[in-house]
C-alpha cells in the first residue's frame, strides 16, 4: 500500500511531496496533465516561501533561476518602499515564473524518490478505517493511508469529499495572455502610463523571447471561467481602455480569472486533505496564492509524516486544519481589500488615498508588508516569550546559519547554554545544536520542522514537559 497518493503535481503538490520523502513516506504524485504547463501563472516568491527553500538547502538553485525585487508596492499597487529592519534574512521578492519553480520542485520530489505519473487523472475515492481507495480515469484503483488533494480550485477530491467551499462570487474578471506585442518598448510605457492612473488591472511585461504577459479587465463575468477569451475579445478590450490594441499578436495562451475568494469548511475528512487552491481561492492581488499552497504543504508534510510513522501526538495531524485555515481566510480578507483599492470609482479611489498616507506611517506599512509576505503568521504554540509560534528567522550561529541545520525535516533545539539541555528520547525527530548566536537573546529555542518556535527557555524540566505535545512520547 501507498502511504500517501497526492493528487496534484504543481507547487503544493510538489512541495508536499519533497516534505514527505524527507521522513521516509511512500508517495505517488497524480497529475492529469500528461505536460508540464509552459504558461506563466505566477511570477514570484515571497519571503515565507523564500525561506522555506533556504531551510531544506534549496534556494540556491531557485536564485540561479530567478532575480531578486524591492518588496515595497505589493499591497495594491501601492509604491511605498519596505519598512526598515524587516524581520528576516531574505528581504526581497524573488521574480521567478511559475513553470521554473514548478520543475524545480518536480525535479526535488524526485531526487528524494518521490514517484510521480502524469496524465493520470482522480475520478474516484473512498475512505476506511485502513485507507483510501483512489479512481482513475483509466479504471485504475489505487490503495493509499492517506490522499492529498492539491488538485486547484476546481478541485476534484474536494467535490468527491462533499466539502463545503463558501464565499464570494466573483464580481469583476480579468483577462491574462502571453502574446507578442509590435508596439514599441517607448509606446507601451506611455500607453501603461497613462492607463494606469486609473485602471490598475492593466498592463504588459516582457516575460521571454519577445513574448509579453499582458493583462486587461474583461466586458464581465463569464458564466464558465474554464472556458478561455478569444484573442478577439482580448484585443477589443486593450482598444477599450488604451485606444489601441498594442499591436498584439500571436497570442501563446489566453486565460482569465475572477474575484472571487472561497475557503474549503474544512481541510481534513478522514484520511483526506486538501492543500492549495484546492482548500482557498482568491484574487491575485499582491501575489500570494502559489506562496500559500506552499506554506500549507510546508505546514502539512511533517505533520503527516508523523502520523504514518506513528510518534505524532493526539490532535497533531487536526492541528493543520487549525492553524491553516486562519491564516487562509486571513489572505482572502486581504485580497479582497485590495480588489477594492483596484477599483476606478470614486468611493475606492479615496480610500486608496488614504491608506496610501497612512502608509507612510511605518507601523502601517510593515503590517501590510508582514501579510503579504506571510512573516508575520503565528500559530497558537501556548504562552510565554513573544517568540512563541513565530517562524524563526536565519540567524547567524558561530559555526554556519541555522536555517543550514534545518535540511533535514526534523524539528531543532537551538541550545545556547552550552549544552546543559538534552532532547534525548527524541533525538530522532528532533536534531540537537549547542552553538551561540549573538543575533538571539534567549538561552534556547525548538522548533518544529516548519521552523516555528514551540519552546523558549533553560530549564531542562519545562522542556521535557513541552517536547510530548508537538513530537510525541519519548522512546528508549
Amino acid at each position: 500500500m501507498i502511504d500517501v497518493v497526492i493528487a496534484g503535481g504543481g507547487p503544493t503538490g510538489m512541495m508536499l511531496a519533497g516534505e514527505l520523502r524527507l521522513h521516509g513516506v511512500r508517495v505517488l504524485v497524480l497529475e492529469k496533465e500528461a505536460e508540464p504547463t509552459p504558461y506563466v501563472r505566477a511570477l514570484g516568491l515571497h519571503v515565507r516561501s523564500i525561506e522555506m527553500l533556504d531551510q531544506r538547502g534549496l534556494l540556491e538553485r531557485f536564485l540561479a533561476e530567478g532575480s531578486k525585487h524591492p518588496l515595497g508596492g505589493f499591497f495594491a499597487g501601492l509604491a511605498k518602499p519596505a519598512p526598515d529592519r524587516l524581520d528576516t534574512s531574505h528581504g526581497y521578492v524573488l521574480g521567478i515564473p511559475q513553470p521554473v519553480t514548478d520543475r524545480l520542485l518536480a525535479e526535488h520530489a524526485a531526487e528524494l524518490g518521490a514517484e510521480v505519473r502524469r496524465g493520470c487523472e482522480l475520478v474516484g475515492l473512498s475512505q476506511d478505517d485502513d485507507g483510501v481507495t483512489a479512481e482513475l480515469a483509466d479504471g485504475t484503483r489505487l490503495r493509499s493511508r492517506y490522499l492529498v488533494g492539491c488538485d486547484g480550485g476546481r478541485s476534484t477530491v474536494r467535490k468527491l469529499l462533499g466539502v463545503g467551499f463558501p464565499g464570494e462570487p466573483s464580481r469583476v474578471e480579468t483577462l491574462l495572455g502571453e502574446m507578442e506585442v509590435a508596439a514599441s518598448p517607448e509606446e507601451l510605457a506611455t500607453v501603461m502610463a497613462e492607463v494606469r492612473k486609473t485602471h490598475f488591472r492593466f498592463g504588459a511585461m516582457p516575460i521571454r523571447d519577445g513574448v509579453h504577459r499582458v493583462i486587461v479587465p474583461a466586458e464581465g463575468v463569464a458564466e464558465d471561467r474554464s472556458v478561455p477569451p478569444t484573442f478577439e475579445e482580448f484585443r477589443q478590450q486593450l482598444h477599450k481602455f488604451a485606444g489601441t490594441d498594442l499591436g498584439v499578436h500571436s497570442p501563446r495562451w489566453l486565460s482569465r480569472f475572477g474575484d472571487a475568494t472561497r475557503q474549503a469548511e474544512r481541510y481534513r475528512t478522514g484520511r483526506v486533505l486538501l492543500a492549495g487552491d484546492a482548500a482557498h481561492v482568491h484574487p491575485p492581488t499582491g501575489g500570494q496564492g502559489l506562496n500559500l499552497g506552499l506554506q500549507d504543504a510546508f505546514n502539512l508534510g511533517w505533520k503527516l509524516a508523523a502520523e504514518l510513522r506513528g510518534w505524532a501526538p493526539e490532535g497533531l495531524l487536526d492541528s493543520y486544519h487549525t492553524e491553516r485555515h486562519p491564516v487562509a481566510a486571513a489572505v482572502l480578507d486581504n485580497t479582497r481589500a485590495q480588489m477594492h483599492l483596484l477599483a476606478p470609482e470614486p468611493g475606492p479611489q479615496a480610500v486608496r488615498r488614504l491608506l496610501a498616507e497612512l502608509m507612510d506611517f511605518e507601523e502601517v506599512n510593515r503590517l501590510l508588508i508582514e501579510k503579504v509576505t506571510a512573516i508575520a503568521v503565528r500559530y497558537d504554540c501556548g504562552e510565554g516569550h513573544e517568540l512563541l509560534g513565530r517562524r524563526l528567522r536565519d540567524v547567524r550561529l558561530q559555526r554556519g546559519r541555522l536555517y543550514e541545520r534545518m535540511r533535514d525535516g526534523r524539528g531543532l533545539l537551538l541550545d545556547q547554554t552550552g549544552g546543559r539541555l538534552s532532547v534525548a528520547g527524541w533525538s530522532d525527530r528532533v536534531g540537537h545544536v549547542v552553538d551561540v548566536s549573538e543575533e538571539l537573546d534567549v538561552p534556547a529555542v525548538l522548533l518544529r520542522p516548519d521552523g516555528h518556535v514551540a519552546w523558549v527557555g533553560d530549564d531542562q524540566q519545562d522542556l521535557l514537559d513541552r517536547l510530548p505535545r508537538w513530537f510525541g512520547s519519548a522512546t528508549g
